[in-house]
């Protein structure tokens, strides 16, 4: 209402404002003014009507918005109510139930404390009866209750020992056959598909001379030559009676090479003096390194193994002239890599790295200088050094258990390292360390008790022992058989396997007369 009069009197306002101008400008006509004022008064009558239905219409509106917000909050204040109605019904329907139980229980306690009242006096009862049998058991026995159980405990424990042994046995042995038949399996097949040279390699130590004139020739006037070969090559040359020939002698293969082929150009020259002697070595040594270089190039390349370092190259080439029991060390070194990579490719472990783990296994004991770290160290560290994979260093490290092995390569490699080194043939064995390790053998069977006898046959490989039949039982004779082949085992050192066979005889003898 406000804004509709403050409308009206805008209208008046200009009308007047209208009249009092044409009065001033003395042009005022009344009849002018008076339809002016009447046509004013018209249009704020009908703004007036306009704004008043705008109104009602407005009011209408909101009137409407406020019913229908007001009926959807009583919708929900019933649905609200309806749900808390039926929470409650709910909880009054649990009350009740819980009521219920808490009566049932009050019921089932009461029942166990009289059960459990009635079995304490029965139990009485028992105990009172089962002291009076053990009394009268005590007099016909003769025994006291602690002694009859410490009977009881004994033989207990020695059936449950007994049977222990037998199954321990039984498992241990379908486990070593099963883990045998595997073994042997995939052995047999690798060496089937692996041909080797077997032939075992002598180090040349004698020079073959085609008369014994020439031994003057070699010795020199006052025995200059001699002295300037043994000089120049680090070998010691031996002029004795043997016939057409002469012995090199040196603990490195290499120099005694150097050796005989300086002393074979020299003889072949026909001029020997000192200053020839050191160019004809200094030649040979060259050549020979090229040689080794030659060799070791060859072998990676006949066993098809790729991105070897060089100074590694030449370390297989000096196997060539190396040796170990009378085995040659490249020929075992590509034994062991050929069984090494068809082992592990029957096992499903990568090929190439083990062939080449086989190849180094070996590769430290042909350095230069000499080391205080066993040749399976210093292999490592000459792996390592040249950057060969983690898994090859540590097979070469570990295929004589100087470290642990942390991959199934080292296993393969070792293993494959015992099937060239132990087989028949391949290596010589030092005479007095061979009776040495029978006569341990032996010895440590002969220190358990009730041994009588014990002896190793088939070169060492078989172990018998005869045990006194009074003082040995049957599943005692299994169980000495598995102690000593695990004391084998773990203290000694042999190449191959032990059997370990124990003998139990009863022999009744009685003579008529």
């Amino acid at each position: 209402m406000e804004i509709l009069i403050s409308i009206l009197a805008g209208i008046l306002g200009i009308g007047l404002g209208y009249f009092f101008g044409k009065k001033s400008s003395n042009h005022f006509d009344p009849k002018e003014a008076e339809k002016i004022l009447e046509t004013a008064r018209l249009d704020a009558e009908t703004l007036k009507k306009d704004k008043i239905l705008e109104a009602k219409e407005e009011i209408i509106k909101k009137t409407a918005e406020f019913e229908k917000l007001n009926n959807e909050k009583n919708i929900k204040i019933n649905q609200k109510e309806l749900d808390l109605k039926n929470r409650q019904n709910q909880l009054n329907q649990k009350s009740e139930t819980l009521s219920r139980k808490e009566k049932e229980i009050d019921t089932l306690k009461i029942e166990l404390s009289n059960k459990i009242e009635d079995l304490k006096q029965k139990q009485d009862v028992l105990d009172k009866k089962h002291q009076t049998y053990q009394q009268e058991l005590e007099k016909i026995s003769g025994l006291t209750k602690e002694q009859a159980r410490e009977e009881l405990f004994q033989s207990l424990k020695e059936r449950v020992e007994s049977e222990a042994l037998k199954q321990a046995k039984v498992v241990y042995d379908d486990a070593i056959n099963k883990a045998n038949k595997e073994a042997k399996k995939i052995i047999i097949q690798t060496i089937q598909r692996t041909a080797s040279e077997h032939t075992i390699e002598n180090t040349v130590s004698i020079f073959n001379l085609e008369s014994d004139d020439l031994k003057g020739q070699i010795i020199g006037r006052e025995g200059r030559n001699i002295r300037a070969i043994e000089a120049a090559t680090g070998c010691e040359l031996i002029v004795d009676d043997t016939p057409e020939a002469i012995i090199i002698s040196g603990f490195d293969p290499i120099r005694r090479e150097v050796a005989r082929l300086s002393l074979h150009r020299l003889v072949q020259d026909g001029r020997i003096h000192p200053a020839r002697i050191e160019e004809i070595v200094e030649k040979t040594k060259k050549q020979l390194e090229d040689h080794i270089v030659e060799v070791g190039e060859r072998t990676i390349l006949d066993l098809n193994i790729q991105g070897m370092h060089p100074e590694l190259v030449r370390y297989v080439g000096r196997m060539r002239f190396r040796s170990s029991y009378g085995q040659n060390l490249l020929m075992h070194s590509r034994e062991v890599a050929n069984l090494a990579a068809t082992m592990a490719a029957e096992m499903g472990i990568n090929p190439k790295m083990a062939k080449r783990a086989g190849l180094l296994h070996d590769i430290g004991k042909v350095p230069d200088e000499e080391s205080e770290h066993p040749h399976a160290l210093l292999g490592m560290k000459i792996c390592e050094k040249y950057g060969e994979h983690p898994h090859i260093c540590n097979a070469v490290g570990a295929h004589h258990d100087d470290i642990e092995m942390t991959s199934l390569i080292s296993g393969v490699v070792q293993a494959c390292d015992s099937i060239s080194g132990a087989r028949p043939g391949a290596r010589r064995e030092v005479m007095e360390n061979y009776l040495k390790r029978i006569q341990e053998l032996e010895t440590l069977a002969k220190s358990y008790n009730g041994v009588e006898k014990a002896f190793a046959i088939q070169a060492g490989r078989e172990l018998r022992v005869i045990v006194e039949a009074d003082k040995v039982a049957d599943l005692e004779a299994d169980e000495l058989s598995f102690e000593i082949a695990q004391k084998i085992q773990t203290e000694m050192t042999y190449p191959g396997q032990i059997k370990v066979t124990v003998i139990r005889e009863k022999r009744a003898v009685n003579i008529a007369k």
